[in-house]
C-alpha cells in the first residue's frame, strides 16, 4: 500500500520588494532539514533572485529551453510530437540543479513574443510530472498568481500572499487573492506580514478583510546581511526569521 502524501505545493506571492525570495528561500531551508523531505524548489521569478538565495548557479532555464523549442518550429525542423516530448523532457531533467534532498528548477524569462500555447502546455505538463516526484514543491513567484497557473503549475495547495506593513503591499496582496479566485485552483491562500519590527507596528496593520493572517514574521538582520553578502540562507544558522516561518509551517500541518 502507498502511503505517501500528495505532494504539497507552496506559492508565495505579493509585491515586488516586500521579501518574497527570502521567505520562499526559508520555506525552503525549514523543509530540507527533514532529510525524509523532497523538496523542489522553483524560481518564477524573471530575477532569478530564489538562485542566489538558495545558492544555485542557474545554468540552463525552462525558457531557455521554450525559446529554443520556438525556434526550431518555427524553421521547421521541431520533429514530431512524441520526439518533441522526449527531447523536452530530457532538457528539463538537465535543468533541474540537485543537491542532497533539494532540487532547483529556474523558470526564467520569455524572449519570444507571441502565443505558443502547444509548446506552453507540454513544458507545463512536465513540469507537473516532475513535481509529483517531491513531498513538496516551493514556488517563488512573480508580484502576482496568474503566470504560476499558466506556465508553472495548475494545481497550488498553499498559496501565501506576502505583504510588508505598506497599505500599497496589503493592497496587492488582496489583488492577487481575488485574482487567484477565479484563476487558480488551490486549496488554502493567506498572508504573511513580513519585516514587522514591533507589536505596536503590528497593531497599526488594517489587514483587509479577504485576507486570513497565517502569521508575522520580524524584521531580521542576518536575513539583510545574508542578502548584501550574497550568502545562500541554507547557511544561515537559525534566526527568529526561520523560527516565525517554522511556527507557520506548523500550524498549517505543513510540517
Amino acid at each position: 500500500m502507498n502511503d505517501k502524501k500528495p505532494t504539497r505545493v507552496i506559492a508565495v506571492c505579493g509585491k515586488g520588494g516586500v521579501g518574497k525570495t527570502s521567505i520562499s528561500a526559508a520555506i525552503t531551508k525549514i523543509l530540507v532539514e527533514n532529510k525524509e523531505h523532497r523538496v523542489l524548489a522553483i524560481d518564477a521569478d524573471p530575477a532569478v533572485g530564489l538562485a542566489a538565495a538558495l545558492g544555485f548557479n542557474v545554468r540552463k532555464t525552462v525558457d531557455d529551453i521554450r525559446n529554443n523549442l520556438i525556434s526550431r518550429v518555427e524553421s521547421g525542423s521541431q520533429g514530431d510530437k512524441r520526439e518533441i516530448v522526449f527531447s523536452l523532457d530530457y532538457e528539463i531533467f538537465e535543468a533541474l540543479e540537485e543537491r542532497d534532498n533539494l532540487a532547483f528548477l529556474a523558470i526564467g524569462r520569455p524572449e519570444k513574443d507571441g502565443c505558443y500555447c502547444q509548446v506552453n502546455s507540454m513544458l507545463k505538463d512536465i513540469i507537473e510530472t516532475l513535481a509529483k516526484n517531491f513531498d513538496f514543491v516551493v514556488i517563488d513567484g512573480e508580484a502576482g498568481i496568474e503566470q504560476v497557473n499558466r506556465r508553472v503549475l495548475r494545481r497550488v495547495t498553499h498559496l501565501f500572499l506576502v505583504s510588508d506593513a505598506s497599505v500599497k503591499g496589503l493592497n496587492v496582496a488582496k489583488t492577487i487573492k481575488q485574482v487567484a479566485d477565479k484563476a487558480i485552483n488551490y486549496e488554502r491562500a493567506g498572508l504573511l506580514l513580513n519585516r514587522i519590527r514591533s507589536k505596536e507596528e503590528k497593531s497599526k496593520i488594517s489587514i483587509p478583510l479577504e485576507l486570513s493572517l497565517y502569521g508575522t514574521i520580524p524584521e531580521d538582520d542576518a536575513i539583510r546581511d545574508a542578502d548584501i553578502a550574497g550568502k545562500s540562507i541554507l547557511d544561515i544558522p537559525t534566526t527568529k526569521v526561520f523560527d516565525a516561518v517554522k511556527r507557520v509551517l506548523v500550524n498549517l500541518s505543513l510540517l
